[in-house]
């Protein structure tokens, strides 16, 4: 049964037949967890229960006094700063993320950006945010790629914290090689990462929400701050997925 004869299926459906629907489209186009591969229940999204319970929460309860933090003091002011996960060398979160990034399962930056979003939207630690920007990537990494692996990041949560999202604002100038699984010397000594802004008024006295995939030494982070702090009064704080201890 293709996806054709599905959907004229649909249309001429009563209830018991939606659920005959969901039937076969399980059969023929089973959801699987982006983890550990096995097939999901209903109410599952991306990974199983079984993985979601396995995933490192950081538990960051301090916004502006925390690990990542910790990373850009003495190096750029940071309002404040937040990780859902650890990332460590084995384990789910490297998992998730590698398929994020290479494989093309966007839905991973959704599924993270509704988790995240609804944190920060009950608690309006991120209320006074102004403007959400991605971390971006160079132009020709971006054409191969397809994607830029936090662009649905960040869409769920300009809608769960009513903020705009706001890309091609910043762009990166250098096209280096990928840093997530870089060591950590590689990282804090890779210097060549460089970003341009565009706009040096559309910030002003404004509070920006940086978002990326993972934090790690924060060097890539930080070199789009300080092109950012190029703009008069402006605040900026950090989002991630994911701290790599």
């Amino acid at each position: 049964m293709n996806a054709t004869i599905l959907s004229n299926f649909r249309m001429n459906c009563n209830p018991q037949k939606m659920e005959l629907l969901k039937d076969l489209r399980a059969l023929f186009y089973p959801r699987i967890c982006a983890n550990c591969s096995q097939q999901l229940i209903q109410n599952e999204s991306i990974i199983c229960t079984f993985c979601r319970h396995d995933l490192p929460l950081t538990h960051f309860q301090s916004y502006t006094k925390n690990k990542i933090n910790a990373i850009f003091y003495g190096r750029v002011t940071i309002e404040k700063a937040f990780a859902l996960l650890f990332l460590r060398k084995k384990g789910i979160t490297k998992n998730l993320i590698h398929k994020l990034k290479y494989q093309g399962t966007e839905e991973i930056g959704i599924f993270f950006g509704n988790w995240i979003g609804e944190i920060l939207s009950e608690n309006e630690e991120f209320s006074t945010v102004d403007f959400i920007l991605p971390v971006p990537i160079h132009a020709k990494k971006q054409k191969i790629r397809g994607y830029n692996q936090v662009t649905k990041f960040g869409k769920c949560l300009q809608r769960h914290l009513k903020t705009p999202f706001l890309e091609n604002v910043l762009v990166r100038k250098s096209a280096n090689t990928t840093q997530t699984f870089k060591s950590r010397f590689e990282r804090f000594n890779d210097l060549d990462t460089k970003f341009s802004l565009l706009n040096f008024t559309i910030f002003k006295d404004k509070h920006v929400l940086i978002i990326d995939d993972v934090v790690t030494t924060g060097a890539t982070l930080e070199a789009c701050a300080l092109e950012l702090l190029k703009t008069s009064g402006i605040r900026i704080s950090i989002l991630t997925m994911a701290y790599t201890e």
